[in-house]
């Protein structure tokens, strides 16, 4: 296989791996925007919706919801009075690491049961994705 097409299988294989366990473990609607906001700070709607490929009126619904459940904050933009500024609160925090555990001892557990894997396989592979991550950040 040439690097491209391993390359490519990361990525399909990866996202397979979500998606199974999202399935699973029946994710919390607004996951992927806390990530978004705790990746890369407080964030406008519009930004959101761009960066989560939804319209901005579907992310305004959204982002209220998550307002309500007390895991983020909405206030107004001091660059510009039209728009707001989404923030991730300490219970969003809170939220978002007791789903990535969850995310981790499901995982952690298809590891522990395979056959062949072991942890120090699983250690690579993080340190794989976590480099190719930071080389592709600006």
């Amino acid at each position: 296989m040439t690097e491209t097409e391993l390359a490519s299988d990361l990525v399909v294989h990866a996202a397979r791996l979500i998606r199974a366990v999202r399935r699973e473990l029946h994710m919390p609607a607004g996951i992927r925007i806390l990530s978004l906001i705790d990746e890369l700070g407080p964030l406008g709607i519009t930004r959101l919706a761009d960066l989560d490929r939804s319209s901005q009126p579907s992310m305004s619904g959204a982002v209220a919801q998550l307002a309500d459940q007390g895991w983020v904050t909405k206030a107004p933009n001091p660059d510009d009075a039209r728009a707001s500024v989404v923030t991730l609160t300490d219970a969003g925090e809170a939220e978002l690491a007791r789903v990535r555990q969850a995310f981790g001892e499901r995982v952690a557990g298809i590891v522990a049961g395979h056959p062949t894997l072991t942890t120090d396989d699983l250690a690579t592979a993080v340190a794989v994705l976590r480099a190719i991550l930071e080389k592709g950040r600006p």
